[in-house]
């Protein structure tokens, strides 16, 4: 970036956060959002609501009631967010891929029983099961352009169960515990509802394995292509009541459909690591989901990686005519959303969250997508503006200007503070 490019930026973050400015129900609530959101962009260390407040010269306790306290609405942000990502996704030019959504799930290990929906369960970025909260998100990935647009948090079933417990956490009776899948699905209806148009969608192995997420996705008629496990169950010919099915890892070893055929070789890109070659093929399949007969054309997929031994299964539906190799590439797709949740728990500092309160480690969330929004934007434009891509660096690692700490510290014990040229008292 240039100096120029990075001095826009400050001006680009205000007029970027200006289209949130009705999720909030007073003027000084808004600018504190703005606050906030420019601490998250900021090279702080820790990103929560203290050395944000130091850092801009608010009072600690008039940042932390914002979070948790004030009158706004993090679920109209969300919307508010997603309706400006459609128009970002209108706006790009079209390829052979089109717009993938991506969903997926991942855990952020904490410490104590008092976040809102930590217990011991298994933590994906830990690869194992920890002390930590799930949150299920969606993504969206068009050429270069990727960013999470959505992120709920997962609810036990052991904290479904103690209403006291989650009346504590400040989570209100109305949410209970869902599957991961049914939060996913329910975040596909979502996006597509605000006109975030979906060409495919695609997800892994714990969302391919369960049945009703396959037959949500049959009704609402969207294209997929979704990894599975190799126990994954399919049959050659429609099938009777009563039939189990093939594994998919014998269905591909044995089966005419596949063993007749050959691989084929495709070179699949990624943005960090490099070229990366697999083989694959796909022969039709069909399913029995809950029961009953799935209602869409089915196309079991499986892919080795010679050079690593790694091999995958994927089950994929609607797009006819779709190519092995395109379909081989939405699957794929996946990194794109590890790409955004690394950025969005690291640089933006989700896992930083410090606090026990469901209101609060929502409002924080929602506003780590809504600044990597920002920062996915502010990339493509300079896509735009060069030749060759970025390197598939990160986050933008620029400071936008704030005002100085007043004195010694920004203290909690005064009874109002200027923030954007008014004054605001403590308790909004």
């Amino acid at each position: 970036m240039t100096p120029q490019q990075i001095e826009a930026l400050g001006p680009a973050f205000a007029d970027y956060l200006e289209q949130f400015q009705f999720c909030c129900a007073y003027t000084q609530t808004f600018d504190l959002l703005k606050v906030y959101c420019r601490g998250l962009l900021s090279d702080l260390k820790r990103k929560t609501a203290e050395p944000i407040a130091l850092y801009s010269g608010t009072a600690v306790r008039t940042l932390q009631e914002f979070l948790r306290d004030h009158v706004w609405s993090y679920r109209r942000a969300r919307d508010v967010l997603q309706e400006h990502v459609a128009r970002t996704l209108d706006g790009l030019p079209d390829d052979d891929l089109g717009t993938v959504g991506v969903v997926d799930e991942t855990g952020t290990k904490k410490k104590g029983k008092k976040t809102p929906g930590v217990q011991r369960q298994h933590c994906g970025e830990l690869g194992k099961v920890e002390n930590c909260i799930v949150t299920v998100h969606r993504a969206v990935a068009h050429g270069r352009y990727k960013t999470l647009v959505d992120g709920e948090l997962f609810l036990p079933e052991s904290w479904h169960h103690d209403r006291a417990r989650c009346r504590q956490a400040g989570i209100a009776d109305e949410v209970v515990y869902r599957p991961k899948w049914r939060i996913g699905l329910r975040q596909v209806l979502r996006a597509r509802a605000v006109g975030i148009h979906l060409d495919w969608l695609t997800f892994d192995e714990g969302y391919g394995s369960k049945p009703g997420f396959l037959r949500g996705l049959d009704e609402q008629e969207l294209a997929y292509v979704g990894e599975v496990p190799k126990s994954f169950r399919c049959f050659t010919a429609p099938s009777q009541e009563g039939d189990k099915g093939h594994r998919a890892d014998d269905l591909v070893r044995h089966s005419p459909a596949f063993h007749q055929q050959p691989w084929q070789t495709f070179p699949l890109a990624r943005q960090t690591l490099g070229d990366q070659v697999w083989q694959a093929k796909m022969a039709r399949v069909w399913l029995r989901l809950e029961g009953q007969p799935g209602t869409g054309t089915y196309w079991l997929m499986a892919a080795r990686n010679e050079r690593t031994g790694e091999q995958k299964y994927f089950i994929a539906a609607g797009a006819e005519g779709a190519s092995l190799g395109l379909r081989l590439r939405v699957g794929f797709c996946r990194w794109h959303v590890a790409h955004g949740l690394r950025l969005q728990k690291s640089e933006l500092g989700f896992r930083h969250f410090e606090g026990r309160n469901y209101t609060g480690l929502m409002r924080h969330l929602r506003l780590c997508l809504l600044t990597l929004t920002f920062v996915a934007g502010q990339a493509e434009g300079l896509r735009g503006e060069k030749s060759g891509g970025d390197g598939g660096a990160g986050l933008f690692r620029s400071e936008l200007p704030v005002r100085p700490l007043v004195g010694g510290s920004a203290g909690d014990d005064r009874t109002a503070i200027p923030v954007g040229g008014h004054l605001l008292p403590p308790a909004a």
